[in-house]
């Protein structure tokens, strides 16, 4: 099995339990956090929407296969994403902004700002490079574009399964650094697969010949 394909698994496994754990309450409008979530607005609609588009459809664009044979609907994807990425990022600080109203912290809002940085930059990097035909490029600078958004998954999940996000601020906050600190690495990581493994495999030293009498 390709590695490619295990990490996808284990990102469709995140998304689920995510999806359940986390956001159960987008479809109950009986859940208490929809007196908070509803408090944003449109701001909350547009960055979810954005989001989803985006985390949802960018597997997509690690697809040769879907590349190879649909290369109108892999820009068409390509383009979704880089949209809800540009729409998410900031609408995502701005609304944590807004959350130091009901208490948290401005440490929260430079986390979230450093993120929404970080996945604009990247995602606008791959972009320029995919218009200029570059595509080695385009692909590694999209695996760190998608390596910072997944943190968003990342991070619920350490904090839910660990039982962390019942511990406070503090450590919801030292698990979102970490992860942001670790995204570019584990993406550069990826990207240089198979240079890491040429240096981890050890070197065969050819066995000489004997000489034959002659």
């Amino acid at each position: 099995m390709r590695a490619k394909y295990v990490v996808f698994a284990v990102i469709l496994l995140m998304m689920g339990y995510v999806a359940n754990h986390n956001e159960r309450f987008v479809v109950e409008p009986q859940n208490p956090a929809w007196e908070h979530y509803g408090t944003l607005g449109w701001w909350f609609v547009l960055h979810t929407l954005a989001g989803a588009s985006a985390l949802l459809l960018a597997p997509l664009q690690f697809s040769d296969r879907l590349r190879r044979r649909y290369p109108k609907v892999h820009r068409i994807v390509g383009r979704i994403y880089v949209a809800g990425a540009f729409i998410l990022a900031p609408f995502g600080a701005y609304m944590q902004y807004l959350d130091e109203g009901v208490g948290l912290s401005r440490t929260f809002t430079v986390a979230s700002t450093v993120d929404a940085t970080l996945l604009m930059v990247t995602t606008g990097i791959a972009f320029a490079f995919a218009l200029r035909g570059r595509i080695a490029q385009h692909r590694q600078w999209m695996t760190r574009s998608y390596a910072v958004a997944l943190v968003f998954f990342e991070v619920r999940v350490i904090l839910g399964i660990t039982g962390w996000e019942t511990l406070g601020p503090a450590v919801t906050e030292a698990v979102v650094w970490g992860c942001l600190a670790c995204s570019l690495l584990l993406a550069d990581l990826a990207n240089h697969w198979q240079e890491i493994g040429s240096i981890v495999r050890p070197v065969r030293t050819p066995v000489a010949r004997k000489a034959q009498p002659t």
